[in-house]
């Protein structure tokens, strides 16, 4: 039965609907199903939650975590550089636990939308007017009204014009788990952030790696010592870096080996190339035109700060409307958009978005970095903790990683929080907590922490801040 929109008298088969079953796609829809709205999401693949569960963020995580088991790369500091759990690691070993976690979290998600009560239609989704849209499943066809409609379709790996992506030697970041072979040696196309992390994953299994980036720095939005300290250890693993490199042509050649040609004349020859261009928008069946909405090139969707598009009750979340597209970002947009619709005020927007970048060495940050600082003219020191100088870190055999802490001058305020090295995504939530509290060092200075622990970085941090400063 249809619901009645007290607003405007119209009947709608839901209260929500939401398109995409990744990880905004669920919040938004449970979020609205927790204040007793009609809910539906939509789903054009066969299992739920999208691509961070099925071909992106999980099994990548995965794979990562069996690289670091499997080489013993995070025992070597202790045993020596040739120490490692297996001799000879194959693609079946790195990915042998893939499937049992995905299959797992496909029944996690399913179990919490159906004890939220949220109907799933699985098709494909087509926008018919605002309120409306039709539903194309493989035995199942349906028109469908909502009051609000969230799109949360997530993107898939972008293909640059003149690349032919074949799934075995030049890949995508959907194929590159696929591979049945652990290549000699890969170049990947691309220094992003999936680019860089399977670019370090690969390195530290001894494949020998290239990277080549058209932009003259990696990872512009993170802090640059730390981008610096990440250089090193990735060139100290074998990994050679083109930096301010574009590429014109990849070729296959007759005996499987991959050749990628670089404007400057260079030449790189490979057993496969991974193409990590970005990702473009997957809205391009929806017929967004029907409805007024003008996706860019990258087919992602303009938004303001409510995730509100162009049309005032359709929302967009997640991936689709861009940077910085991580699975925790999502989330947070998908219950904020379904708060606003129904008139929810959310404080949170204003608590600091932390990110991970999960190379090897992992990275994370939150708050402003020294060049955001700069610009704005803001007088700040910087405290710094090394792991080598905290117990914790020698017992782990983390003898490169750090904590690096932004703080005000005159205040001694938090501004910025930036992490690498074991543990770097974790710790980072104590800085974002006393950011977002507006404390400074004085807290994290008379504050006492677990020993040994890799939060005890935070005090020797905010003691060498305020040792430059009194100097």
């Amino acid at each position: 039965m249809a619901n009645q929109d007290a607003a405007g008298g119209e009947s709608y088969d839901y209260d929500l609907l939401v398109i995409g079953s990744g990880p905004s796609g669920q919040k938004a829809a449970i979020q609205a199903a927790k204040l007793r709205k009609r809910v539906a999401i939509v789903e054009a693949g066969h299992t739920l939650g999208g691509v961070c569960t099925n071909t992106g963020t999980i099994p990548s995580k995965s794979f990562r975590e069996a690289v670091l088991y499997l080489t013993g790369f995070r025992e070597r500091s202790i045993y020596g550089s040739a120490y490692r759990v297996k001799s000879r690691i194959t693609m079946d070993d790195l990915t042998y636990r893939i499937s049992n976690i995905v299959r797992h979290e496909n029944q996690v998600i399913e179990d919490q939308l159906s004890r939220n009560r949220i109907e799933i239609l699985h098709g494909i989704a087509t926008f018919l007017d605002p309120h409306t849209v039709a539903i194309q499943g493989t035995n199942f066809s349906a028109k469908k009204t909502a009051r609000y409609i969230v799109i949360a379709v997530g993107t898939r790996p972008f293909h640059p014009p003149g690349f032919e992506v074949d799934g075995e030697k030049i890949l995508d970041s959907d194929d590159v788990l696929s591979l049945k072979e652990l290549p000699r040696n890969i170049t990947v196309v691309g220094g992003g952030i999936i680019g860089m992390e399977y670019a370090s994953w690969f390195s530290v299994l001894g494949v020998k790696v290239t990277l080549v980036e058209a932009r003259h720095q990696l990872l512009s939005f993170v802090d640059r010592e730390i981008v610096e300290a990440l250089k090193y250890q990735l060139r100290g693993l074998g990994m050679t870096l083109r930096v301010g490199e574009e590429v014109s042509r990849v070729t296959r050649r007759d005996d499987g080996q991959v050749e990628t040609y670089l404007k400057s004349g260079k030449k790189i020859v490979s057993e496969a190339v991974l193409i990590s261009a970005g990702r473009q928008g997957a809205t391009d069946t929806m017929n967004l035109s029907a409805v007024g909405i003008n996706p860019d090139k990258y087919g992602r969707i303009k938004v303001d700060e409510h995730f509100q598009s162009e049309v005032s009750n359709i929302y967009a979340v997640g991936d689709v409307v861009g940077f910085p597209a991580l699975a925790s970002t999502g989330m947070q947009q998908g219950r904020l958009a379904s708060s606003h619709a129904f008139g929810i005020e959310d404080e949170s927007r204003d608590i600091p978005l932390p990110f991970g970048v999960w190379t090897i060495p992992e990275i994370s940050l939150v708050g402003e970095t020294e060049d955001s600082l700069t610009e704005k003219a803001v007088p700040y020191e910087t405290g710094v903790a090394r792991y080598r100088e905290i117990a914790r870190g020698l017992l782990i055999g983390d003898e490169n990683g750090m904590l690096k802490i932004l703080f005000h001058r005159e205040t001694h305020q938090l501004l910025g929080i930036h992490a690498m090295g074991e543990g770097a995504v974790e710790i980072l939530h104590l800085g974002q907590a006393v950011l977002h509290l507006k404390g400074g060092l004085e807290y994290l200075t008379s504050g006492v922490f677990n020993y040994p622990t890799l939060t005890e970085c935070y005090k020797v941090a905010a003691l060498d801040g305020l040792n430059k400063i009194r100097e």
